[in-house]
C-alpha cells in the first residue's frame, strides 16, 4: 500500500520533470517526450537516447566507462584492485560486465519500431493510450539491466544483491527482479568439482603408508546472461536527472560490495 507522503513525493516529481533538462530520465511519458521518441524511430528526426550503457569490461588495467566508473562500496579499495587486476578469475565470484539503465520512453521507442516495421502509423495518441501504455513500465519505475559472466549455475542469480542509495542514504531495494532469456555457457569457462581420494597400503612389514589423490568428478560450464530489476527511484527521494548510486554485490561470499553511479540525466 501508498502512503500519502509517497503520493506526494511521486506526484511533486513527475511535475517538476517538465523543468528537467532535456535528456533526463521520464518517469511517466507525455506529449512531447512521446512525440519525439516516435519521430526518432520513423526517422523523422534524430533518435532520442532512451537508455545508457556502462561498460564494466576492463581493458589494460580500467574500466571502459573510466576512472570512477566503479568504487568499494563495502570490503576496502582491494575489492576494486582485485577485480582491475584479474576480472576474469571468476574464481572469485562472477562480474558485472555492463549495465543498461531505461525507462518508458525507451520502451516506446521498441513500439514504434514494431508499428513502422509492419507498415503501420503511430500516433502519440495511441502511443499514451491505455492499451500500449500497459505493455510497458508503470509510472515512475526504473529498469536496471545487469550482465553478468563466470556464475557458477543459473540458481545463482537469485544471490545478487542490488539496491540503489536514497536520497537520505537508505537503501532502497527493487520492487521487482527477474532474468532475460539470454543465459548460456561461457566459452572456455568451467568450474570443476573436485572428489579426494584417500588410499591406506599395508606393507608386508606391518608398517602402513597412507597416499592422497585428488580427482575431477564433474565440471560444470560457468554462466553468463543478463539480471533485470526494476526501482522506484522518486519514492526514494531521487531525481529524474540526479546521478544515483547503484549498489552490487555478487553471488560471492566476501564483504566487497561495489557502488557504480547511473546519471540518469543522459537518457530520456
Amino acid at each position: 500500500m501508498i502512503r500519502t507522503p509517497i503520493r506526494l513525493t511521486l506526484t511533486l516529481g513527475l511535475a517538476a520533470l517538465l523543468a528537467a533538462p532535456a535528456h533526463a530520465w521520464v518517469p511517466k511519458l507525455e506529449d512531447t517526450t512521446a512525440r519525439n521518441v516516435i519521430d526518432g524511430a520513423y526517422g523523422r528526426r534524430d533518435p532520442v537516447p532512451t537508455y545508457l550503457i556502462t561498460s564494466l569490461k576492463v581493458r589494460d588495467g580500467q574500466f571502459e566507462a573510466g576512472a570512477g566508473a566503479v568504487t568499494a562500496f563495502d570490503g576496502g579499495p582491494a575489492c576494486v584492485a582485485d577485480w582491475l587486476a584479474a576480472p576474469q578469475d571468476y574464481a572469485k565470484g562472477s562480474r558485472p560486465v555492463a549495465l543498461t539503465v531505461s525507462g518508458q520512453a525507451d520502451q516506446l521507442f521498441f513500439q514504434a519500431q514494431d508499428a513502422r516495421d509492419n507498415f503501420r502509423n503511430l500516433s502519440v495518441k495511441d502511443a499514451l493510450g491505455e492499451e500500449l501504455a500497459a505493455k510497458r513500465l508503470p509510472d515512475g519505475q526504473l529498469r536496471i539491466d545487469v550482465a553478468v559472466q563466470g556464475l557458477p549455475s543459473e540458481k545463482a542469480r537469485a544471490a545478487y544483491l542490488v539496491r540503489l542509495k536514497g536520497a537520505d542514504g537508505k537503501l532502497v531495494a527493487p520492487v521487482k527482479s527477474t532474468y532475460v532469456n539470454d543465459w548460456k555457457p561461457m566459452e572456455g569457462g568451467s568450474t570443476a568439482a573436485v572428489k579426494a581420494d584417500t588410499t591406506v597400503t599395508t606393507s608386508a612389514s606391518g608398517g602402513t603408508t597412507t597416499t592422497q589423490a585428488s580427482t575431477t568428478v564433474s565440471s560444470a560450464p560457468l554462466l553468463e546472461g543478463t539480471l533485470v530489476y526494476y526501482f522506484e527511484p522518486l519514492k526514494a527521494g531521487l531525481g529524474a536527472s540526479d546521478t544515483v548510486s547503484l549498489l552490487l554485490r555478487t553471488e560471492a561470499d566476501t564483504n566487497c560490495a561495489y557502488s557504480i553511479p547511473v546519471n540518469l540525466g543522459k537518457f530520456s
